[in-house]
């Protein structure tokens, strides 16, 4: 049965009597008297409720008003129930739809104060007329005196006026609103979109309905490298929940040309009419009949559309081979929205399906998907078909395909077949790849205790792409800088990225494709945990890396970001594109890995694992939430700790906790508040609310090894505890294992003390750890900026990574913000302290790729800062290494790790610069590349600058995937800071139409040429650019981010300029 929906006219404008008539003016009887009351009360009641006269008018009085009937068309589908929303929009049309036990309480108001003040103060023209007898003029043009009947009606009148205005008065306000007063299950209106072709779109929510759920796809694909086009089919096996007349799903940019839909057991196609909603990147399939629950449907769509050319989808890469002639590559990136742009999908993670891929490709060339191949068959001339195995259940992003000229090496481990790809000039680069790959497969199943579920694995370099890589099921794709590893130029540091970011989409196997978080709001479950165990099994596999140390710098460099009032919980309610975009971010993927460790260390490993097997078995080939994991660690705990209720308090704030630690003797006080940097009223909510359970660790002078660690849970304001002897020192929160900063009080001159008399008796991490706090606290004004400098007094004897690191890092903050803000002076006494901390340090380092990768790395970190800082003699050799090297035409073999700083170096020149920019052309290693781009990126002539980013943009000769990139190194010198934002902002829309809005690289782009400012002017232009922007624009996280932390480099500069001028 069709419900018909109705449009309310409210503007319609019917003949509207009130029984007020001409009168002579000498009349003062009660007639008139009487008469006035329904004037006076309609406009008593229309200032009292605010409303324009014709709506009271039309709304209250009009017995029947005007309507315009939506339903002359032949229904197709029933509105159902649960599809109600009120969602406004410009292209929305308000429908009405009343059932017999609709109306609320408030609506039943409405009707009855409507029919009361009918039936007192208003009649149909004809009632009017008939009754004014009861007033005549004499002949004079005087009144009569009313009759004793007129009189009691009058009376009757006025009491029922009385009794109306005072019921007026107690009702809400909003009665007599068009709106209405609303209530949260209100169920009157039903909104509902325009399709593309005027019809009315029969769902509104940005979520698929759940009444149609996919089992199975059959895909079939055919790009065209010639043309840059594909043409595709798609038939979907669906399962009805729930009685429906449509099938709601994604389909974005394909232009469909058939839509038909086959019955379980039916043989017959039936055509159906399909209607299209692109805001929501949603089609509808309109059955020609009832869908019936239980039963399974098939629905096959033909379309076609052009390959991509942003990153996102089946896109298009071009690449040189060679000889040097233009080749085309396709390949797939669908996480998180972008399936839909490659064949019309149920594009939400938890609709699980299988898929069976077949894609017809010249035969010159070769096909990759998720599965094995089965079979290629003969199609027409040149023309072939593969066909792939049908895969695992697993959701729509995880689908991959590419399809390009690929040549691969492979090994095959535990019924696997691992491979790596890549075009053929780099194939003698894979092979670090492959046996990285298969150590770290053998190590996750043996500690996941479920096998990899696929006989093939494949780890393909692709020539573009914009993320480092992505996990899809049985077919990983790579950057290729981070998948290929060239000895002769890959440094320490490049080895260490790639083993981690395979280390990461391997984990992702069982994180994110086994089980799947159920919607974006968990992305942290997949990143988060992919992020964790990348660290973990590198610790555990590759100890000689020192991977923990570059973890340290990602927590530190997470709760900066963490620590602003812009910053959201790790689990957070998302709807939009935009919004799940911003999601793949350092709170995602750093802050959920870093809780993750500090859950980990308070279970103990052993307990943390079993948790975790429990949490892979109970949710294989289905969908979890954040609470599933609790509940599979509290499996393992059994009651001894509520791991739900501890980490919920972790999960579901923002920000992280500040603890206060005060010594007395054998007394400790601990106190927990919130650690933010701009405390604003109006985005404050009380102490109680940010309670963290925190599981706090400490080691004491009385036994300072890892095997000594204490612990405390902290799940009050505050806490006493008491030692078993008094300690010369203590030190909390043990090799930074904990998501939280501490604050000593008087306690920090004891531990600057032991830092300058014996700093190892702290470990590398736990150093590193309070000189990050001390910095913090100075910035915060909770500790002076005096204190922080007078602790790290004592690097000229630290021979660590981590330490060393950390604060060359807090040092360029302030050199940079001092430079941007003109106090050149004071930023070169700056530098001067650093040179007079690690001036030694420097001097020792040799310009060769000797010793571990740890004194590597370190090696590699102080030359290129000495070298772009020209301090000590750095910059005279590595520019004499690379006038040699150029002289060499670059046949030269220059230190890995250093080649960085020589090129930096060279890059100061023009000759060189141009050198370099050929060099770059013709390299054939990706490691190289990066360091010379990196270098390009470093000069300090503005015209250079500016075309660097403009072709980076256009991907003719630099890859568009290097921009953001480029635009950070841009933005870090004194002639680049300004020209980047410039770039910036006359590129928005280009920006984002290459990259996306809220994408991780426009994150990257709008904190990296911003982040440099520190004036009122430069937030205010910044403020500005953005409000002029789309609402879309001006709402993003990363936005907000920009905006405080520009507050926040103006409110240091003021606090701080003062006294940094007497520190130094």
């Amino acid at each position: 049965m069709c419900e018909k929906f109705h449009y309310v006219n409210l503007n319609a404008s019917p003949v509207f009597y009130l029984f007020c008539w001409p009168c002579s003016s000498t009349c003062h009887g009660w007639g008139w008297s009487c008469a006035l009351i329904g004037c006076y009360l309609l406009e008593w009641l229309r200032y009292r409720i605010q409303l324009p006269r014709n709506m009271i008018e039309n709304s209250m009085f009009e017995e029947e008003p005007d309507v315009v009937d939506l339903a002359k068309e032949p229904c197709l589908h029933p509105l159902e129930p649960d599809e109600v929303e009120y969602e406004p929009r410009s292209s929305r049309l308000l429908v009405r739809g009343l059932g017999e036990h609709e109306m609320d309480d408030d609506e039943e108001d409405y009707e009855s104060s409507a029919k009361l003040l009918g039936m007192s103060f208003m009649n149909r023209s004809s009632g009017l007329r008939n009754n004014m007898s009861i007033y005549r003029q004499n002949p004079n043009g005087s009144c009569s005196v009313p009759s004793m009947r007129t009189m009691v009606v009058c009376t009757v009148v006025l009491v029922i006026a009385v009794s109306l205005i005072m019921a007026i008065y107690l009702l809400p306000k909003c009665t007599f609103t068009k709106e209405g007063c609303r209530k949260k299950n209100h169920t009157m209106e039903l909104i509902y979109p325009l399709a593309t072709n005027g019809k009315l779109f029969p769902w509104a929510k940005i979520r698929l309905p759940p009444d149609v759920v996919p089992l199975h796809y059959d895909l079939v694909l055919q790009p065209n490298l010639t043309t840059l086009k594909f043409a595709g089919s798609v038939k979907i096996v669906v399962n009805i929940i729930q009685v429906t007349w449509k099938i709601v799903l994604h389909s974005s940019g394909l232009n469909i040309t058939k839509a038909t839909i086959t019955s379980a057991g039916g043989h017959q196609a039936k055509p159906v009419e399909f209607l299209e909603y692109p805001l929501h990147d949603q089609i509808a399939v309109m059955a020609p009949e009832a869908l019936l629950v239980g039963q399974n449907y098939t629905v096959n769509i033909e379309y076609s559309s052009n390959l991509s050319d942003t990153y996102y989808g089946f896109y298009k890469i071009s690449y040189k081979d060679e000889n040097s002639k233009q080749r085309w590559f396709a390949a797939t990136q669908f996480e998180p929205l972008a399936a839909r742009s490659a064949f019309p999908c149920f594009d939400e993670p938890a609709f699980k399906a299988t898929f069976l891929i077949k894609i017809k490709r010249d035969e010159k060339l070769s096909t990759l998907s998720n599965m094995p191949k089965k079979a290629t068959t003969p199609v027409t001339n040149g023309i072939v078909q593969d066909e792939f195995f049908v895969s695992l259940k697993m959701s729509t992003y995880l689908v991959a395909f590419v399809v390009a000229d690929l040549k691969n090496i492979s090994k095959e481990t535990n019924g696997s077949l691992v491979s790596v790809y890549a075009i053929p000039q780099h194939l003698n680069q894979v092979g670090y790849a492959l046996n990285t790959a298969v150590k770290l497969l053998e190590f996750y199943q043996k500690y996941f205790l479920i096998n990899y579920p696929l006989e093939k694995l494949d780890l393909v370099a692709i020539p573009d792409f914009q993320s480092g890589a992505m996990e899809n099921w049985g077919l990983i794709t790579f950057r290729e800088t981070t998948l290929l590893f060239d000895s002769n130029t890959s440094s320490a540091r490049d080895k260490k990225l790639i083993t981690a970011v395979i280390a990461h989409e391997l984990a992702h196997q069982w994180f994110g494709n086994l089980v799947t978080m159920e919607w974006w709001n968990d992305l942290w479950l997949n990143e988060g945990f992919a992020t964790f165990m990348e660290y973990f099994a590198m610790e555990e596999i590759f100890p000689e890396l020192h991977s923990d140390e570059d973890f340290l710098n990602l927590i530190f460099k997470a709760m900066m970001k963490d620590s602003l009032n812009s910053s959201r919980p790790v689990s957070s309610a998302v709807q939009s594109s935009e919004q799940i975009e911003e999601m793949f971010d350092a709170l995602s993927y750093i802050k959920g890995a870093s809780l993750l460790l500090m859950l980990q260390r308070y279970l103990t490993k052993d307990v943390f694992q079993a948790g975790i097997e429990v949490y892979l078995h109970n949710h294989n080939y289905g969908s979890a939430q954040s609470d599933d994991l609790w509940d599979s660690m509290n499996e393992i705990t059994n009651g001894t700790l509520d791991v739900k209720k501890l980490m919920k308090t972790w999960i579901l704030h923002k920000g992280f906790p500040l603890v206060t630690v005060v010594r007395k003797g054998k007394i400790i006080s601990v106190q927990q508040e919130k650690f933010l940097y701009r405390v604003e009223p109006e985005n404050w909510t009380s102490d109680a609310s940010y309670l963290w359970h925190i599981p706090l660790t400490y080691i004491t002078s009385s036994c300072n090894f890892t095997r000594c660690t204490n612990a405390y849970l902290l799940d009050q304001k505050s806490a006493v505890i008491e030692l078993p002897e008094e300690v010369e020192w203590i030190k909390f929160n043990v090799d930074m294992n904990g998501y939280y900063i501490v604050h000593y009080a008087e306690d920090w001159k004891t531990l600057i003390g032991l830092l300058k008399k014996n700093h190892t008796a702290l470990s590398p991490k736990d150093r590193a750890n309070l000189i990050n706090n001390i910095f913090n606290l100075a910035s915060l004004g909770k500790e002076s900026l005096e204190k922080a400098f007078e602790l790290i007094d004592y690097l000229n004897k630290e021979s660590s990574t981590a330490p060393l690191t950390q604060a060359l890092f807090q040092l360029s903050l302030i050199y940079s913000l001092l430079e941007k803000k003109g106090e050149q002076q004071l930023a070169a006494r700056v530098m001067h302290r650093i040179e007079h901390l690690l001036g030694d340090k420097i001097d020792q380092q040799r310009w060769t790729d000797d010793g571990t990768l740890s004194e590597r790395e370190l090696r590699s970190t102080l030359l290129a800062f000495a070298c772009t800082h020209d301090m000590r003699n750095c910059r005279t050799t590595a520019t004499e290494m690379f006038k040699k090297w150029m002289k060499s035409n670059g046949t030269m073999s220059l230190p890995s790790d250093v080649m960085k700083a020589i090129f930096t170096a060279g890059s100061k020149s023009s000759d060189g610069w141009q050198f370099l920019l050929k060099m770059y052309s013709s390299s054939v290693s990706e490691a190289e590349k990066s360091k010379m781009i990196e270098a390009l990126a470093s000069t300090e002539d503005v015209r250079k600058l500016i075309w660097l980013m403009q072709n980076s943009l256009e991907g003719e000769v630099i890859r568009a995937q290097e921009l953001s990139h480029i635009i950070a190194t841009v933005s870090q010198s004194l002639p680049g800071y300004l020209l980047a934002w410039d770039f910036v902002k006359e590129n928005w829309e280009k920006l984002t139409r290459k990259f996306h809005l809220g994408s991780y690289t426009i994150q990257n782009i709008i904190s990296s040429s911003t982040s440099q400012f520190a004036t009122k002017a430069h937030l205010l232009e910044v403020k500005s650019f953005f409000e002029s922007k789309s609402e879309e624009s001006s709402q993003l996280h990363c936005v907000k981010e920009a905006i405080d932390t520009i507050q926040l480099n103006i409110q240091w500069m003021e606090k701080n300029l003062a006294k940094l001028q007497e520190l130094l």
